[in-house]
């Protein structure tokens, strides 16, 4: 079978790419392995009755410009904002919430440290500065090293855009690109509830502590989303995440690409240098003169790719390309909504607080324990958890007067023999809510347990790595997923990579399939 373009994993980003190079009148076909279409980005039934968003689980970072482009909304897609951004319990039975907007969160904040309230401005305006920045940037491909002209010309405005900040913003830029998020928030913040609160997004799908170097920029690649035009706000897709892959799915349909599931690639096949199609398991082979992984580049060369057709330099940086993001994912059904005690003592709390991220992660003392814990015993003993309820905002999901929440676990050490201790961990998750919420365990009527070797067999997440890739200095912009091929192309002629692997990375934006698709249709016109 041939067509222009075949894509190599259907989740979003692959969509993404094929929408665009479809929309330039390019045949595309889709390739996905599982039995439906959103890599992981997806809604399914765990238990009976009861359906969540299994692997990616909140909305923020997906592109404006994609969400348009593409029309979601006019393919189904409606994302309804949280009432409260997010809340952090504590062990003495108080907490912190960020509401939306920055006059509560600043009373908030008061509580804790009427000093920081008042750097809170300070704060945010620095964090949305480099923001801006990187948005600038997003849907742009990097500058390659050793690439051509139009590259020293792509570096010369990136130059020219920070030769506009003064210094200080100079410096600020520096601190958030090399600095742990704990330091980072030195520069601001006292009260360790608070910077606690601030640090959680530095540790998110990042195997690290607060102290380790580069943490700050993970803080900052959180910040830069946004939901209905509005900056910095977290949402919930109607129908869970699939929602935003199955609108993708038929924003692609209606332009001709075709989808098919339940085909498992087992190679790229390559012919005088250049790739040339794909094999399938089952042995069929599909042919086109443009390949596209939406793959981790980890699987791509060490699976799909024979290692002979690699130049040596690539082929062994590769093999030492860092994955693992220490994730676990549980999904849990329940009969009633958990009762945390901070919100039954404290005057200030109302239901809306359920509609938050829920963070079990009070200190800074707690967030880097946990991961002295997984490097020395495999997993935290008081993990690092995000609990969402989507249901309090979409009665899709469960039956009525029932329930549905993600647990988004963090520090979890992706050598564990999974195998053997994935309930052993899921306990220890469980455990952990119920010291916040009294009575979780018994309303829990199924869950669905997804270790990183889970997260790698069921959605090919190397070391179940959440970012198709740590997001450290020497895996970004130019150098993402290796320096000299931060254009998306790969080192052999007519196969590309779009998938978050490449720039700017991981999360559900868009943004690498974007891209990809623009440098493909440079190098073939339709």
């Amino acid at each position: 079978m041939t067509q222009d373009a075949l894509i190599i994993g259907g989740g979003h980003n692959g969509l993404v790419c094929a929408y665009y190079l479809a929309r330039a009148g390019h045949k595309v076909r889709v390739l996905e392995r599982r039995d439906v279409v959103g890599g992981a980005a997806v809604t399914e039934e765990f238990h009976p009755g009861f359906r969540n968003s299994v692997a990616s689980y909140t909305v923020s970072l997906l592109n404006p410009k994609i969400i348009q482009d593409m029309d979601l909304a006019a393919f189904g897609l409606r994302i309804v904002e949280r009432k409260v951004n997010n809340l952090w319990p504590h062990p003495n039975g108080d907490f912190i919430a960020y509401p939306v907007g920055d006059t509560a969160t600043k009373a908030e904040i008061a509580r804790f440290s009427e000093k920081d309230a008042a750097a809170l401005d300070r704060y945010s305006r620095d964090i949305e500065m480099v923001a801006d920045l990187v948005r600038d940037f997003l849907l742009e491909t990097p500058p390659n090293v050793g690439g051509g002209l139009r590259d020293i010309f792509k570096a010369a405005k990136f130059g020219n855009r920070l030769r506009k900040l003064s210094l200080e913003d100079e410096r600020i830029v520096l601190d958030i690109f090399t600095k742990s998020v704990g330091d980072f928030l030195d520069l601001y913040f006292e009260n360790d509830h608070v910077k606690a609160s601030f640090a959680f997004d530095g540790v998110v799908g990042n195997y690290a502590d607060s102290q380790t170097p580069g943490s700050a920029y993970v803080l900052m690649h959180h910040a830069f989303g946004e939901v209905n035009g509005k900056k910095g706000v977290w949402g919930h897709a109607i129908g869970g995440m699939g929602a935003i892959t199955q609108a993708m799915a038929r924003a692609v349909q209606a332009l001709g690409v075709e989808i098919e599931t339940g085909q498992a690639v087992r190679e790229v096949i390559i012919e005088e240098g250049r790739a040339t199609g794909v094999r399938l398991e089952s042995g069929q082979e599909h042919r086109a003169r443009i390949i596209a992984s939406n793959l981790n580049p980890s699987l791509l060369y060490s699976k799909l790719v024979d290692n002979r057709h690699l130049p040596e330099d690539f082929s062994r940086r590769m093999t030492h390309y860092k994955n693992g993001s220490g994730t676990f994912r549980m999904n849990v059904a329940l009969n009633r909504l958990p009762q945390f005690t901070c919100l039954e003592q404290q005057d200030r709390a109302t239901a809306d607080h359920l509609t938050s991220g829920i963070v079990i992660a009070p200190t800074l003392r707690y967030l880097d324990q946990a991961f002295r814990d997984a490097r020395e015993l495999g997993w935290a003993r008081e993990p690092i958890i995000e609990m969402l309820i989507p249901s309090t905002l979409d009665d899709s999901l469960a039956p009525e007067g029932q329930h549905v929440a993600s647990l988004f676990c963090q520090q979890f050490d992706p050598d564990v023999d999974w195998d053997r201790h994935r309930e052993d961990a899921a306990d220890a998750i469980i455990a952990q809510v119920e010291k916040y919420a009294p009575g979780f365990t018994d309303s829990i009527v199924g869950r669905q347990m997804l270790s990183p070797l889970d997260l790698e067999r069921t959605f090919g997440l190397t070391r179940g790595d959440i970012m198709h890739g740590q997001l450290s200095l020497d895996q970004m912009f130019s150098a993402r997923p290796l320096l000299g091929h931060g254009n998306y192309r790969a080192p052999i002629r007519g196969l590309y990579m779009c998938g978050s692997g490449t720039h700017p990375g991981g999360g559900v934006t868009g943004a690498p399939g974007h891209n990809a698709a623009h440098e493909i249709l440079r190098d073939h016109k339709a």
